[in-house]
């Protein structure tokens, strides 16, 4: 936590001018950059995007057979998608990486934000499969062609889509707990890779059931319609990390809520501000306390204050400017 004091005056009491003392158990220094998930939730992270990687080439492996033996276009367009999901998982892990590097000179605030880049990318090669899986789908329906061994094809992207479905969840339910944009970006795309298995399997299922082979083109092309969806959805939640999106009104309601239970002493919390940086929330506000208060009590408040919002949330970076009674707003939270 960093805690913004007023110059002192001769007995040790708050006055308006500004200095600056970071102080965190254990660090003390300008620079630090932590947060209660710390590394080991980091290095969970990077597993999971490792073994994105691993399970997106076993995945391609399946759909480029499944494709080989049917001569199927609804499958190879399948399999290129896997291709665009194979390289955002490593994207995924780069990201990860750059982002654990603690902070410095440079960045003082980290590197966490990295992850919402990941993100960015992540989503545009969504959309870049859904225009492949598009142009495929027209392909098709202007040239309509009998499958090759179609159960054998089907029954393989069967299983290649079984396993992109459970990795999928697994990596969505790790990037919400986690709270890394770069896992839940990487999820969704698996999860929309298996929407598009899900409506070229059906296509082709039927198409083979009926002998109607527009049926396959058809649901391919509505299938790239949700990924299309899929990839805009990535692209804008990312965004809003990389602008410093406010954290969500139920959290900002919590923050004030716990602030005026342990703020007892001081009078107001005004100015309160919060921004997302990957698995991180900053918060700052500033805290007005009497004038004739010891820096040691109001010193003990910033402590009870930050103990309590870290107990109750994780990953808060927490900035607490103190200022004398004679920076009352009359607004924000009211403590007395």
């Amino acid at each position: 936590m960093a805690w913004a004091w007023g110059a002192l005056d001769g007995v040790g009491r708050a006055s308006g001018a500004t200095a600056f003392l970071w102080k965190h158990p254990g660090r003390i220094g300008p620079g630090y950059c932590g947060g209660t998930n710390g590394g080991i939730g980091l290095n969970q992270a990077e597993r999971l995007a490792v073994g994105s990687v691993a399970i997106g080439v076993l995945v391609l492996g399946l759909k480029g057979l499944a494709w080989w033996v049917t001569g199927s276009a609804a499958l190879y367009s399948d399999a290129l998608e896997t291709v665009v999901n194979v390289l955002a998982s490593a994207i995924a892990f780069a990201a990860l990486r750059v982002a654990a590097r603690p902070a410095d000179a440079n960045h003082p605030y980290g590197h966490d934000k990295a992850e919402f880049f990941s993100a960015v990318i992540e989503g545009a090669l969504v959309v870049l499969a859904a225009v492949l899986i598009l142009e495929k789908a027209w392909e098709d329906l202007l040239h309509p062609h009998p499958l090759a061994m179609p159960w054998s094809g089907i029954g393989l992207n069967a299983i290649a889509t079984i396993a992109n479905g459970a990795w999928g969840l697994t990596l969505l339910r790790a990037g919400r707990r986690m709270r890394s944009p770069a896992l839940e970006g990487d999820a969704r795309h698996l999860l929309a890779d298996v929407a598009t298995s899900v409506g070229i399997t059906a296509g082709l299922t039927l198409a083979v059931l009926t002998g109607r082979l527009l049926l396959d083109p058809l649901l391919a092309a509505l299938t790239a319609a949700y990924v299309l969806w899929s990839g805009t959805r990535i692209i804008g939640a990312s965004v809003g990390g990389l602008m410093d999106e406010a954290a969500p009104p139920a959290m900002v309601d919590r923050i004030r809520a716990l602030v005026a239970r342990y703020g007892a002493g001081a009078i107001e919390a005004h100015d309160l501000r919060t921004r997302h940086a990957g698995r991180l929330t900053f918060l700052e506000f500033h805290l007005v306390v009497p004038g004739n208060m010891r820096v040691a009590d109001a010193h003990d408040i910033c402590d009870r204050i930050e103990a309590a919002l870290k107990r109750e949330m994780d990953g808060l970076m927490i900035t607490i400017h103190v200022e004398p009674e004679g920076k009352l707003k009359h607004e924000g939270v009211q403590l007395r």
